[in-house]
């Protein structure tokens, strides 16, 4: 995800006039305050994980290490009503070894294996624990050998990490379905599982009671029905990671919206529960003008050949299964967010769960991109200041995964997704962004990673080819670092020619004993209004700046560029004007009432609970001072969205 203010998108003008959201604003709100609906994927996986991790950490020996999988037909056995799975997986693979005589799947052992078919016979297969299903071949295979194998199976899926496989009801009606990321295939098909091999293209059928229909991957073949019972047959023809595949099963209403990009028209198929047709129906067109923004931005809708699609299915958040997002709503940011994953996660997906931040910290920066480009507009602002304050609220934790043998750290809300956009934000800050999109265009572009892996360095590479910068001291500090910078600025104005600033700096966290980073200081005089960037390599470095006025008030990065916080001492009369204190919350935490104190008037306060709703709006301020009472209220978080004739502010009150 991406936000600005000084826009140089001389290069990405789009077409699009507006990007209408019809979500009302307390929605809006608790999407970006509460962050329940772009995080909600990341904190519902962590609230799964806390019933059953232990069975979905990483199998300690991957799977399939000796071949390539060029391509699956899955035959898959259905019912709703009930948690079990049957039926065939055939693989076509190559060989990237000598002597090839033992094939290893990973495959829950709660699955029976009934047979394995090679060559129309059937050969051994042996279950060693671990996930690990060995087929045994008749004989050995040479390096780059074609060849393929077909496995029978059944069972019950186990309940593990984010459920994997899931049997639940909707409005009293059954339905089955599936999310393996970012261990979770092996619980209910035998796979290859891990980051170093996409499925070239795969073919799935599934059979289910008449009724009920199947989503999935790719392109809807055919559906027919046979005694009762319908067979969908789904084919995608792009490489995919096998956590990407899945299914749904349920009596699903059906229908499509439509976006129109540079290399055609992209289907959106929409897969909804019945009960909530009308709500769907009213929310799934606004993602086709996320579509033609992100397509515009970056490079089009890289699957527009087959369709982008959602599917309502049983959980709080959403997940980016390849060409059909599977939805628990359809709020904007959820929307945004999946679809996002398309391009960042899904043609592009990280090589390692060590850089996870390659699919969440995009997805949730192009989230942000959404409101940034709505004219108008004031979520843009809300969105960087509750990001900054859920980053700062902690000093402690990288960006880079150091733990991927726990989920809930792989899926850190704070870290992965927040602290990853923001970096990305920042990145776009350092380069400028004519570089930065350009970086991202050719990362998104290049046959070494386009429908394969990329890793850290690969976005590094891209990123700095395209602006000539290097970019390892800021990922050395913002993605392995930890912790932010302190700013103690001080400014200094003798004559009307110039001014001088000095910008000390401390660390949060000891881990980066100084963030090298160009820093946006506002300076306002009479008839004179500029922010200028200050290189700062070092603490105590000093700047002289020809402004040729008096200047009344000086202001740390009033775009919100930085994580990071700030304190302005001024000399001469200039009137501190820092973004970071303007505001001052008198009473806080509270049983009553809070004292709202600022250095410029307010005009206005809105009052939001921490689930969006609005509960209090003072209007016509235009003190410098005014009391919120929160007397009536019950005790919990708060959100006050405070605009003064300079600003729009949003600070979080506590009641007790």
């Amino acid at each position: 995800m991406i936000h600005k203010i000084q826009i140089i998108l001389a290069l990405f003008i789009f077409s699009t006039t507006s990007l209408t959201a019809q979500q009302n604003e307390a929605e809006v709100i608790a999407d970006i305050l509460s962050q329940d609906a772009i995080y909600q994927c990341s904190h519902t996986k962590q609230r799964s994980l806390a019933k059953a991790f232990s069975k979905a950490a990483a199998t300690p020996t991957f799977a399939g290490k000796n071949i390539d999988v060029k391509y699956h037909r899955a035959k898959w056995n259905i019912n709703p009503n009930q948690s079990y799975i049957s039926g065939s997986v055939y693989t076509q693979f190559s060989t990237i070894e000598n002597n090839v005589s033992i094939i290893t799947f990973e495959l829950d052992t709660a699955m029976v294996v009934d047979s394995v078919l090679y060559h129309n016979s059937l050969i051994s297969h042996s279950d060693s624990g671990d996930y690990l299903l060995n087929i045994y071949l008749p004989a050995a295979l040479a390096i780059n050998t074609l060849d393929s194998l077909e496995i029978f199976y059944q069972g019950t899926p186990g309940q593990s990490g984010f459920g994997s496989f899931i049997q639940t009801t909707h409005a009293g009606t059954p339905i089955v379905w599936t999310l393996s990321e970012p261990y979770g295939a092996k619980e209910w098909w035998p796979c290859k599982n891990d980051l170093s091999d996409k499925i070239d293209s795969i073919d799935i059928y599934v059979t289910t009671p008449m009724g009920n229909r199947a989503a999935s991957n790719g392109l809807l073949i055919s559906e027919s029905t046979v005694d009762n019972k319908s067979t969908y047959h789904w084919k995608h023809l792009h490489a995919i990671p096998t956590y990407l595949v899945a299914i749904a099963v349920t009596n699903y209403a059906v229908y499509s919206d439509f976006a129109n990009i540079v290399s055609g028209q992209v289907e959106v198929l929409n897969y909804v529960f019945p009960e909530d047709l009308t709500y769907a129906t009213s929310r799934t067109p606004n993602v086709v003008t996320f579509i033609e923004l992100f397509s515009n931005l970056f490079i089009d809708y890289p699957f527009q050949d087959e369709k982008y699609g959602h599917a309502q299915f049983g959980w709080g958040g959403g997940m980016e299964h390849q060409t059909m997002s599977f939805m628990g709503g359809f709020s904007d940011a959820l929307m945004a967010h999946e679809l996002a994953h398309q391009w960042f996660g899904d043609l592009v997906t990280c090589g390692s769960w060590h850089d996870i931040w390659l699919n969440e910290g995009f997805a949730t920066y192009l989230t942000a991109l959404t409101y940034e480009h709505t004219p108008g507009s004031p979520y843009w602002e809300l969105w960087k200041s509750g990001t900054k304050d859920d980053v700062l609220e902690y000093n402690s934790g990288s960006v880079y995964c150091d733990d991927t043998t726990s989920v809930s750290r792989i899926f850190s809300s704070r870290l992965s997704y927040s602290k990853g956009a923001y970096v990305l934000h920042m990145m776009r800050w350092k380069v400028g962004d004519s570089a930065f999109y350009a970086g991202l265009q050719n990362y998104l572009s290049d046959p070494n990673l386009s429908h394969g892996y990329a890793r850290t360095s690969d976005l590094q590479y891209h990123i700095e080819t395209a602006s000539g910068m290097s970019l390892t001291e800021f990922l050395n500090d913002w993605f392995y670092g930890e912790g932010s910078p302190v700013y103690d600025i001080t400014t200094n104005q003798v004559g009307i020619d110039s001014i001088t600033i000095t910008i000390n700096q401390t660390t949060t966290n000891p881990a980066v004993s100084f963030f090298e980073m160009p820093v946006p200081i506002r300076l306002k005089g009479p008839q004179f209004d500029s922010i200028v960037r200050l290189e700062n390599t070092f603490s105590g470095q000093v700047f002289t700046i020809g402004v040729n006025t008096y200047i009344t008030e000086v202001e740390f990065d009033p775009e919100m560029w930085l994580l990071a916080e700030a304190t302005i001492n001024t000399n001469t009369g200039i009137n501190k004007s820092n973004i970071e204190s303007t505001i001052s919350l008198v009473s806080n935490p509270t049983k009553d009432v809070v004292l709202v104190e600022s250095d410029d008037i307010i005009k206005s306060i809105y009052v939001y609970d921490a689930l969006g709703k609005e509960i209090q709006a003072l209007y016509n301020i235009d003190l410098q001072s005014t009391i919120i009472n929160l007397s009536n209220n019950v005790t919990g978080i708060y959100f006050l969205r405070i605009s003064t004739s300079q600003h729009t502010y949003v600070r979080k009150v506590t009641k007790y």
